[in-house]
């Protein structure tokens, strides 16, 4: 079921097959913009996003992310409104990768993470996160755009993720059992432009909805548990290999986004 912001909030007062439904306090609540754009120019892009993880440089793949406002290599603006992240193979020797499992560096690449953090509370008890994206899917090709904790891990939610094929992984930590929700969904040509979009609604005093959307499409509800009052940044990378396979591509790989956006209910 697809269904646009207003019309999700409309759906509590109506009633929607198939769709659990917000709070009573989205009907009452002001929506407001917290993130839109963001890749109009470099100022904008560096007013809103911070290059690299939250962490660092290395994560769980064998890709080392470089970029800084003097180092446009791997992250950069590719034409009106789109964001870029270049992935090259290197042939060298750069050691193993910091982060569990330690796979040898084989790729540079790029990252940002957003400076608004998403923090589902009592005062903002929904949140709408999407974009659209130009993603790899090659065997070794790792892209991602993604929720995780500030303060601790778990929480983790993620919007967008592809793992060496062309089905999208949306995924929740569920955190009360120790577990993942995951809803596949195979997409037709993911290196074209489609959207992907995250609504998280706050469901009880520690818990959150998130329902997920391809192409407009609702594809999957995911409960997440002990999610209300933790912050999470907002993490658009380029990995490669771990989860998606190897070897990986010999050359370059781009991914693409545009139109990213954040939002949010004020009670």
């Amino acid at each position: 079921m697809a269904l646009s912001r207003r019309g999700f909030l409309a759906a509590s007062c109506a009633g929607a097959a198939g769709v659990a439904l917000p709070t009573a306090t989205a009907r009452a609540a002001t929506w407001e913009t917290v993130l839109s754009g963001s890749f109009a120019s470099y100022s904008a892009l560096e007013s809103a996003w911070n290059y690299r993880y939250p962490w660092g440089s290395d994560h769980n793949g064998s890709a080392r992310m470089y970029a800084s406002a003097s180092d446009h290599n791997h992250v950069f603006l590719d034409g009106s409104g789109v964001l870029a992240i270049r992935a090259s193979r290197i042939n060298w020797d750069e050691g193993t990768s910091s982060a569990d499992p330690h796979l040898p560096i084989r790729y540079h690449s790029g990252a940002v993470h957003a400076k608004q953090q998403v923090r589902v509370t009592d005062q903002f008890p929904n949140w709408e996160v999407k974009g659209e994206f130009q993603a790899p899917s090659a065997r070794g090709t790792w892209p991602a755009f993604w929720l995780t904790g500030v303060n601790s891990w778990p929480p983790e939610s993620d919007i967008l993720e592809y793992k060496g094929d062309t089905r999208n992984w949306s995924n929740t930590y569920r955190n009360a059992d120790g577990g993942w929700s995951s809803t596949t969904t195979p997409v037709a040509n993911p290196g074209a432009w489609h959207s992907y979009r995250a609504w998280i609604a706050k469901v009880s005093a520690t818990d959150v909805d998130i329902h997920y959307y391809v192409d407009d499409k609702w594809v999957g509800q995911h409960r997440g548990a002990n999610f209300v009052n933790q912050p999470m940044w907002i993490i658009i990378n380029l990995q490669m290999e771990g989860s998606s396979g190897s070897s990986g591509p010999s050359g370059d790989t781009l991914y693409r986004a545009r139109d990213v956006y954040v939002g949010r209910t004020r009670a």
